[in-house]
């Protein structure tokens, strides 16, 4: 290999995604963890733009701090022009560890996220690889959730930037040892507890042996495919859901004429309009069965932002409502 092959292509990624998704002189943000893909990352990153380094410290190892700190001053070696360490606590998880909602990996994700978007001064790089997205897409196919989780991990998604989603995580490990940075190996990597940690270890390499190799590749093709499909169809979708809204909700008569991979984006957008959270396509097409299985059964309950509340989602002769509903322990 090319002595330069790694870092000249994880750079050349970087300014793809900088000409297709950004304004010319933007600055941008990286989130940098000390592992290797974000530090290949912002090595990168700081050499195109202006780069803040945003280094968020969960406190999840007795070591966090001194690693998140490590990461600052690697940062500044490679030219950020700003750096911040983030301290955040994630709180106890209400399920297990394994991926399950609640669990660690999704709270952490959750004050992650919040702690990025409440600290940026522009676009945030993500270091999501292709193997990265080739996981996500196995854990859609795995729960059930419908195209829209298949399709994995966008590109961007204002302000979520994924610059790596087309390069392989070996890339951002060789393009370290190029540049002679020490990474940081997260041990929450290797704990076999985490689904995503099996998927890597366990699933994805018996797939490849199983398949004949280029496994990874194909469950990002089919990822960046349904992309397309998923964005053409929400277009529709929104282009329908005005004349379908009524004022006590939606119009079954409306929806009843719409083809099903439309009506039950309709759906989506008016319960998310609504308050509503977490959905699932499981919940979705439970609405759905509402316009067109309907013989007088009950309301379907899903997520709210509202506290202490959740939504159902009821049909009233041809329109379909949804009120709010208290939880009750």
């Amino acid at each position: 290999m090319d002595r330069q092959s790694a870092v000249a292509q994880l750079r050349a990624a970087a300014e793809r995604f900088a000409r297709a998704y950004l304004d010319t002189g933007e600055r941008w943000c990286v989130a940098l963890s000390g592992g290797p893909d974000s530090l290949a990352l912002t090595a990168v990153a700081a050499r195109l733009l202006p780069t803040t380094a945003l280094i968020v410290d969960h406190g999840l190892q007795a070591d966090s701090a001194a690693v998140a700190e490590t990461a600052r001053a690697q940062a500044i070696s490679l030219g950020c022009v700003g750096t911040q360490v983030l301290r955040v606590e994630v709180g106890c998880p209400s399920a297990g560890s394994s991926g399950a909602p609640g669990g660690l990996e999704a709270a952490a994700r959750t004050v992650r996220y919040a702690a990025l978007e409440a600290n940026r001064d522009g676009p945030v790089l993500l270091a999501h690889t292709l193997d990265d997205q080739a996981e996500t897409v196995l854990l859609g196919l795995g729960r059930g959730s419908g195209p829209r989780s298949i399709a994995g991990m966008r590109p961007f998604d204002d302000p979520w930037c994924r610059p790596l989603l087309s390069v392989r995580r070996a890339v951002t490990h060789d393009a370290c040892r190029e540049l002679g940075l020490t990474a940081w190996q997260d041990p929450h990597n290797t704990d076999r507890r985490f689904t995503r940690t099996r998927l890597r270890h366990e699933v994805l390499p018996l797939l490849e042996n199983v398949l004949g190799g280029g496994v990874a590749e194909a469950l990002a093709r089919t990822a960046t495919a349904l992309h397309e499909d998923n964005e053409l169809l929400d277009t529709i979708a929104a282009q329908a859901l005005p004349g379908a809204v009524t004022e006590i909700g939606l119009s079954v008569p409306a929806l009843i004429v719409l083809p099903g991979a439309v009506r039950r984006r309709v759906i989506r957008g008016w319960l998310l309009d609504g308050g509503a959270t977490g959905l699932t396509d499981k919940h979705i097409r439970g609405v759905e069965t509402l316009v067109t299985a309907w013989h007088g059964q009950g309301g379907v309950a899903v997520g709210s932002t509202l506290r202490r509340q959740r939504l159902v989602a009821g049909r009233h002769n041809d329109t379909l409502t949804l009120r709010p509903q208290p939880v009750t322990r």
